[in-house]
């Protein structure tokens, strides 16, 4: 399975990709009818409490990245559950909300379902 990340407010056109939204919030300025999503996946974010430790800066980058694949495993048997739903011939692209593109929970979200 192919998959993608983006950022939610760059790529808000309606495509053949399966297009997840994988934040716990809803991004702002964002309607339901043009945000085009098959899914909305909070699960798949990180929780509240570690999501607000990141963007407070309370820790680092890479302590954010140990807890949150902490997290992911804690939830593994739902993830592949959930991804058993998808059509697998299709590109599955994870939609996020974060002005930063290389430092958000897609990224190692993305890697994370890679490696299942």
């Amino acid at each position: 399975m192919n998959i993608e990340i983006a950022r939610i407010y760059e790529n808000k056109d309606a495509s053949d990709n399966i297009r997840i939204l994988v934040d716990r919030l809803w991004p702002r300025g964002i309607s339901k009818e043009d945000a085009h999503l098959d899914y909305w996946n909070k699960p798949w974010a990180p929780s509240d409490d570690l999501r607000k430790k990141f963007h407070e800066n309370n820790i680092s980058w890479d302590e954010f990245s140990k807890l949150y694949r902490e997290e992911l495993n804690d939830k593994k048997e739902q993830i592949s559950s959930d991804l058993e739903e998808v059509d697998k011939r299709k590109s599955l692209v994870l939609l996020y909300g974060s002005k930063n593109k290389t430092q958000n929970h897609a990224v190692l979200l993305k890697e994370y379902l890679e490696g299942l």
